[in-house]
């Protein structure tokens, strides 16, 4: 059972399922966009690479973005897995959306950076199964230039369309089991950095 709750969790933490050399992702598509990245096991045309695309860690994140697969041209959810070594680069070399003091010396070295890096990070708050705000918040990573085409092209190990297990979390919900919907819900746990990253990050 998992119910994403942690003892102590910091504002800004990276939760996901991982193993020893991959992490999952979340994003969702309409069906064409969906149905070639499954068949090609990347993504293909339809989806357009020379558009950012963000990936989110947090299952729960990725319902509320989606309203567990109902919006339109988000539809369908895929799980992707990818290689640690291409997330973490991707962390690396990101920078915040909105200035952070605790990150920035001061504006203009915020400025500089969003003009000079492909990756955005994203904190958000989580959501709880109900999809009602958390007080500590969920990374989303904006990935944009040759940071999607590594994407597509290097980083991805696998895709699965996971919207089938999404409705059922959901119509389990909906039937007001609360706590068993709570048990499918895939276990997360906390992602481990180096310091450095962190900083870059904003990861507090």
């Amino acid at each position: 059972m998992n119910t994403n709750i942690y003892p102590t969790i910091p504002s800004k933490q990276i939760r996901a399922r991982f193993d020893e050399s991959t992490i999952t992702v979340y994003q969702a598509y309409n069906p064409a966009i969906a149905q070639a990245a499954v068949r090609h096991q990347t993504f293909v045309s339809p989806f357009k690479a020379e558009r950012m695309t963000w990936i989110k860690p947090s299952f729960l994140w990725m319902m509320y973005r989606s309203g567990w697969a109902t919006k339109e041209n988000q539809e369908r959810i895929l799980a992707i897995r990818l290689k640690r070594s291409g997330f973490e680069r991707a962390l690396e070399n990101a920078c915040l959306s909105h200035f952070d003091a605790n990150v920035h010396r001061d504006h203009e070295q915020w400025q500089t950076l969003v003009k000079n890096t492909e990756v955005r990070v994203q904190w958000d708050p989580e959501k709880n199964i109900h999809l009602e705000e958390l007080s500590y918040r969920s990374i989303q990573i904006g990935l944009s230039g040759s940071s999607v085409r590594s994407y597509v092209n290097e980083w991805i190990v696998g895709v699965e369309d996971i919207t089938a297990y999404c409705q059922t979390i959901r119509e389990t919900l909906t039937a007001g089991q609360a706590e068993a919907a709570a048990a499918m819900l895939p276990a997360e746990m906390p992602y481990e950095l180096p310091p450095a990253t962190k900083s870059i990050i904003g990861a507090f």
